[in-house]
């Protein structure tokens, strides 16, 4: 599975703690962490919460990445605005429980973790586990089990009515404001790994004139 790292502007200087906890999970189990910044607070490119979101959808529609991990100050904006997105079903996550319960009863495709809110002493031993809840095993096998058909129709559910009540992704980015679009791709590792990874022609193909015009 390709893993997409992205750091909102608050909280880029716990870049390195976040992708170090999440490398150190996830590639022991046979996934690839893509970090897209920021980096550091001293980035060129600086990405807000919302920028966070547009991103977000520009990864896993053209399947540059598998699923997204992303956050901000309480994990709330980079949540809400990944939910905007096509296709993109993101989970607030704190604890290794809730890591858990995301990955067995909705089973999406990208997280928000708080970054400020309650990032304290051996924060990145909470990190390590959340992942750990998340990406060992199988997911979506539901909890409890007895209510996995159930849980697994909802979430059919859930994808027919986002697939009706959202635009698909290629008519976002032609609506989107373009300045937003371009500052939300400017990190210097974007065009690397995403032309590496996407898969979407028609996608790919529009962030090349994007990229090439920034």
């Amino acid at each position: 599975m390709k893993i997409a790292l992205i750091t909102e502007n608050s909280q880029a200087a716990k870049n390195g703690i976040i992708h170090d906890a999440l490398t150190a999970v996830a590639e022991p189990l046979g996934h690839q962490v893509f970090n897209y910044g920021m980096y550091t607070p001293e980035d060129k490119a600086s990405l807000t919460y919302v920028m966070n979101g547009l991103l977000a959808g520009i990864l896993l529609n053209s399947k540059a990445a598998d699923f997204v991990v992303t956050g901000c100050g309480t994990g709330m904006g980079s949540m809400l605005a990944c939910n905007t997105m096509p296709g993109v079903f993101c989970g607030l996550v704190i604890d290794p429980t809730d890591a858990f319960l995301f990955g067995q009863i909705n089973d999406g495709n990208a997280i928000s973790m708080p970054y400020a809110k309650g990032f304290g002493w051996a924060a990145e031993l909470n990190l390590q586990d959340c992942y750990r809840k998340l990406f060992e095993g199988e997911r979506g096998l539901g909890y409890p089990k007895e209510r996995a058909e159930i849980m697994a129709k909802n979430r059919g559910i859930l994808k027919s009515l986002k697939a009706v009540t959202c635009h698909d992704m290629l008519t976002v980015l032609n609506s989107v404001d373009q300045d937003l679009l371009k500052a939300a791709v400017a990190g210097e590792r974007f065009a690397e790994y995403f032309f590496a990874n996407a898969q979407d022609e028609g996608i790919r193909d529009y962030m090349r004139g994007v990229v090439g015009g920034a």
